[in-house]
Parts: structure tokens; C-alpha cells; sequence
């Protein structure tokens, strides 16, 4: 018998769990899968068409481009990683998950959310040395410094996801088989481990205050700094354009941030809220940016919707190039 006299703490681990993601729907649970296969091949089609605006066109070949392209395949990763289990819930009530599984799953979750925040973070610096020091533009941002900052967003992410993993499947399960979530999530695994967990919420919390507070303020100053000197461009075109810019780059950062920041803010504090309303948050919280990150680059970024126009509608029609092709022969026949 254990200190505490309670033999199922450390008798019993549950190495197998059910997901049983909204459980006050139990009647319109199947109603949802259409809309939310809907929503996920949007996703994917939607990231995937303009990564492959800016892989296919040599003319976004450039620095911030290329940051926008890997933010967007980290949204079909991280749609990916909660989708299909998701929507495998909805047909299914109760959702078989196997620990290494639910731990497999945790790990692409927090490992792409990271990868979110430290992209945006050389999204930052990129803007802050387009605009700031324009003219060393292009000595600054080469492909050697994009590799170097693409290392250490990997290396940051894992940093973090990995402990939280490790730390996860030391836990003992005991309470129950039963997660009230639709996903792995590290504090859905912890309401349902027993013991002292006060080390395992207090690395969690911490984790994520560091994490969000250090990035916040590099990206506050950064952007700031960027505001201050777009304002101090003499040409108001270009002014325009890089402030346009930076908006759709505020943009991304606000639908990131604060809807990570509400999600853990309700759970943490909020203890009456109903499990329903948490699992809607989570999903908010995990889909809404790969949902929204393609119509703010894909609408907001002149340069990508032109060649996206291009692709889907075509500027003309075959038989408008016809036209102006005998139109400029016509007039190099003319008499000069």
C-alpha cells in the first residue's frame, strides 16, 4: 500500500484511453463530420495552394515569402495532427486511443504550435530588417540565415514539446480511461492522472508564460520599431505597402496568441465552465489559425493573390492571347 493508502494509485495505469470529445452532443455528434471534413480539407487545400503559389513562382523566391510558405505547412500539420482523430471521434462516441498513440499526438501538437510562434518570431525579424535597414536587405537575409533560423525554431520547439512529453507519460493514469476531450492535449491528460502533479503543472504553466512572454516582447519591440521607422518613409507608397504588411503579419500574430492565451486562461481559471465549452475553445484554439493564416497571406499579400488570380482564373483566355499575339504582330508589320 501506497503512503496515502491508496493501493490503485500505484497498482493501476490505464496505457489505453477513450476520447470523448464533446460529450454534452451525444444525439448531433454524426451531424458534425460533414461540416468538419469540410473544414479540413479547406484547411489543407487552402495552405497547400499557397504554398504552391510561392514554391511554383520564381518572383516569391524571397525571404518572406519562403517564412509564409512554412507557416503555412505547419498548418496542414497541425490540422492534420488533430483532424482525422477528431472527426473519427464524431462518427465513433467513444474514441479508442492507445497512451504512445495520445502521446504521439501531444507531441505534433505543442511541436507545430511552437513552430507557429518561432516562425512568426523570423517573420519579425525579417520585417524589422526589410524595413530598417533596407539597403543591407539582401546581404542580411540570405538562404544561409533562413537555414540558421529555421534550426533554431526546430531546436526550440523541441526544447519544449519534448519535456512535456517525457514528463506526460511518467504520469500514473488512475482516475479514469475516459479523456472528456477530442484530443491529447497536456492538461486533458493531467485531469486524468493521479499523484502529485504538482511539479507536472507548475513546468506546464511555466512553460508557457516563458514561452509566450519572451515571444511577445521580442515581437512587441520588433514591430514597434517597424511602425516607427514605416512612418519615417519619405515615399507614401512604400509606406503604405510596408505597413500593409506588417498588418497582415499583427494580423496572424493576434489570432495565434490570444486565442492560445483564452484557451489556457479558461481551463487554468475558469473551473465551472462546461467541458463542451473547453473542447470548444481547444478547437478554436488549434484550427483557427490554419483556417484563417491562407485568406490573410492569400487575400492580404498583393503579390500572392495576384499569382493565385492568375492560376485559378487566368488573366486571359486562349483565345484573348490569340488575339493580342496577331494584334503584335500586326503592328510590327506597320510601316515605321
Amino acid at each position: 500500500m501506497g503512503e496515502d493508502g491508496n493501493t490503485s494509485i500505484f497498482n493501476l495505469s490505464y496505457s489505453s484511453f477513450l476520447l470523448v470529445g464533446f460529450p454534452g452532443l451525444q444525439e448531433g455528434r454524426p451531424l458534425l463530420v460533414l461540416p468538419l471534413t469540410f473544414l479540413y480539407v479547406s484547411i489543407v487545400s487552402a495552405n497547400a495552394l499557397v504554398i504552391h503559389t510561392v514554391v511554383a513562382q520564381r518572383s516569391l523566391h524571397q525571404p518572406m515569402y519562403v517564412l509564409i510558405a512554412l507557416l503555412l505547412a505547419v498548418n496542414i500539420c497541425a490540422s492534420t495532427a488533430v483532424m482525422p482523430k477528431m472527426l473519427e471521434g464524431f462518427v465513433h462516441y467513444a474514441n479508442p486511443i492507445s497512451l504512445r498513440g495520445c502521446l504521439t499526438q501531444m507531441f505534433f501538437i505543442y511541436f507545430t504550435l511552437l513552430l507557429d510562434y518561432n516562425l512568426l518570431l523570423a517573420m519579425a525579424l525579417d520585417r524589422y530588417v526589410a524595413i530598417c535597414h533596407p539597403l543591407r536587405y539582401t546581404d542580411l537575409m540570405t538562404s544561409h540565415l533562413l537555414g540558421l533560423m529555421a534550426t533554431f525554431a526546430i531546436t526550440r520547439s523541441l526544447g519544449v514539446a519534448v519535456p512535456l512529453v517525457v514528463l506526460t507519460a511518467k504520469a500514473q493514469f488512475c482516475k479514469t480511461s475516459v479523456i472528456r476531450h477530442f484530443t491529447c492535449e497536456y492538461i486533458a491528460l493531467l485531469s486524468i492522472a493521479c499523484g502529485d502533479l504538482t511539479f507536472n503543472n507548475r513546468l506546464g504553466l511555466a512553460m508557457r508564460l516563458v514561452t509566450v512572454t519572451f515571444d511577445l516582447a521580442l515581437l512587441g519591440t520588433s514591430y514597434t520599431r517597424i511602425i516607427y521607422a514605416a512612418f519615417r518613409i519619405s515615399s507614401g507608397g512604400a509606406r503604405a505597402k510596408a505597413l500593409h504588411t506588417c498588418g497582415s503579419h499583427l494580423l496572424v500574430i493576434l489570432t495565434i496568441y490570444l486565442s492560445g492565451l483564452s484557451t489556457s486562461i479558461v481551463f487554468r481559471v475558469a473551473k465551472t465552465v462546461s467541458q463542451d465549452v473547453q473542447n470548444l475553445l481547444s478547437a478554436i484554439y488549434l484550427l483557427l489559425p490554419g483556417a484563417l493564416n491562407p485568406l490573410i497571406y492569400g487575400v492580404r499579400t498583393k503579390e500572392i493573390r495576384q499569382h493565385i488570380e492568375k492560376m485559378l482564373c487566368g488573366m486571359q483566355s486562349p483565345q484573348d492571347s490569340r488575339e493580342k499575339s496577331q494584334n503584335v504582330r500586326g503592328e510590327r508589320d506597320l510601316p515605321g
